[in-house]
């Protein structure tokens, strides 16, 4: 595991980072035979474990710091972090939601112009979707989700997801 000291601060208004230095950085892409696109890591945030991934923005590799790691680790923006980093090589699988896959097997469409998507795009669809608090909220969304892979009427799934209760 690699380690190093950093502050936290804020880049594009919003996002709470720390730089990797390059020492770390060379021994992480070893470890992941290869330096470029996002590169996924583990590891401790001042002792809190972490699951999380290298990206590069405007040039530099970044630690992007969420709410739950930052709160987990006890820090914020401006203080001192300590991380201890490697690179993760288990698969980032995101669950469908059992909604999701329901509609998925009544819509033949929404199906195949799911899977033409990206792998990152249909993670980034199921991380949304399994970020629902409630079942109301989850189903609302899986009809956004589907409208926007068949433009189907909203109500005309509604009423399938009715019948499958």
């Amino acid at each position: 595991m690699n380690s190093f000291s950093a502050k936290i601060y804020i880049i594009s208004r919003i996002n709470p980072v720390v730089d990797v230095p390059d020492d770390v950085l060379s021994a992480i892409f070893a470890q992941a035979g290869r330096s470029k696109g996002p590169v996924p890591v583990r590891g401790r945030l001042n002792g809190a474990e972490f699951i999380q991934t290298l990206i590069k923005y405007e040039g530099a590799w970044r630690l992007y710091l969420n709410g739950e790691m930052r709160k987990s680790a006890g820090i914020d923006t401006g203080d001192m972090a300590n991380v201890e980093i490697e690179f993760d090589p288990r698969p980032r699988e995101e669950p469908v939601p059992e909604k999701f896959a329901e509609a998925l097997k009544t819509d033949e469409t929404a199906r195949a112009e799911f899977e033409k998507l990206s792998p990152s795009r249909q993670k980034e669809i199921l991380r949304y979707l399994n970020s629902m608090k409630t079942e109301a909220s989850l189903v609302k969304n899986v009809e956004k989700v589907i409208r926007h892979l068949t433009g189907k009427p909203a109500d005309t799934l509604h009423a399938l997801m009715r019948k499958e209760k």
